[in-house]
């Protein structure tokens, strides 16, 4: 692969252009939202900024990035507190979760400046989060930074010998021939995530026509992403800690039960509303 672009004497990791590409393309993607939502956000008072898009995805993305690196470095305690300051500041080992964390609490604090409902805000946040992830994922391709899967006779089996963690050393640690071939999990994750960014985006569309409980989409969002990202960990090789699962899929259980008990929330108080409503009238 890929992992840096030489010109001259200047060397641009290309794991870090994918993700300036993926921030600045999910911004697109989350001004476009603002955008079509526009009468309905003018409705309840929310500021009227052309670039609000930017703005959030900027913050956001960054908060996701410290996130991300701090879960990375927290998952070996030991490795971490050994010698610090090299891993927090290296430019790889970048993990989901924390990412995920980092960029939630961001927007949590973004919606109340914006004087969104919390729900309604992270509803118009999870395409353009989808987005950007997935174009993440080809920089981790590019890099072959070790998020490949295990080694595959499929047709369409990578190797990475010049990675930055190259799959040689990985074939002969799982007893295989030094140049396998090894599952590029980083393009499934890409066709995955896009696909579920084309359906929340639908499921707003259809909201916009149809309003719904707020919510909703986010909850997709928890629930379809937790499940693509545990079937993914499947033929990754990562370590095993909590019951046989990786630190990954016991994240991806954590978002899938909080998306399913929080849409049974949203729809249980949306389906008790309608029915006061009935009453009432």
């Amino acid at each position: 692969m890929i992992p840096f672009l030489h010109f001259g004497p200047l060397s641009i990791p290309t794991f870090g252009l994918m993700v300036a590409t993926a921030m600045l393309v999910s911004a697109y993607v989350l001004q476009a939202d603002f955008n079509r939502r526009r009468a309905q956000l003018q409705s309840i008072s929310a500021k009227n900024e052309k670039d609000e898009g930017f703005l959030i995805i900027g913050i956001a993305g960054l908060a996701g990035l410290i996130g991300a690196r701090l879960y990375h470095v927290l998952e070996s305690p030991h490795d971490f507190f050994a010698d610090p300051w090299p891993q927090l500041f290296s430019r790889y080992g970048f993990a989901w979760f924390g990412g995920f964390l980092g960029g939630f609490i961001a927007l949590v604090i973004l919606a109340r400046r914006s004087r969104i409902p919390l729900l309604q805000f992270l509803d118009i946040c999870s395409p353009a989060a989808c987005v950007g992830y997935a174009i993440g994922r080809i920089g981790c391709l590019l890099s072959g930074d070790g998020d490949y899967g295990i080694p595959t006779n499929l047709p369409w089996g990578m190797r990475f010998p010049n990675g930055l963690v190259p799959t040689t050393e990985t074939c002969v640690q799982q007893g295989w021939p030094a140049n396998c071939r090894v599952q590029p999990t980083p393009l499934y994750e890409f066709f995955i995530w896009l696909a579920i960014a084309a359906l929340l985006w639908h499921m707003g569309t259809r909201f916009l026509s149809r309003p719904r409980a707020n919510g909703q989409i986010f909850c997709s969002y928890l629930i379809l992403t937790g499940f693509a990202r545990f079937l993914i960990e499947i033929i990754r090789i990562n370590p095993r800690s909590f019951f046989g699962m990786s630190n990954a899929q016991a994240a991806s259980v954590v978002s899938i039960l909080l998306g399913v008990v929080l849409l049974w929330r949203i729809r249980g108080e949306s389906h008790e509303g309608g029915k006061m409503h009935r009453a009432a009238s």
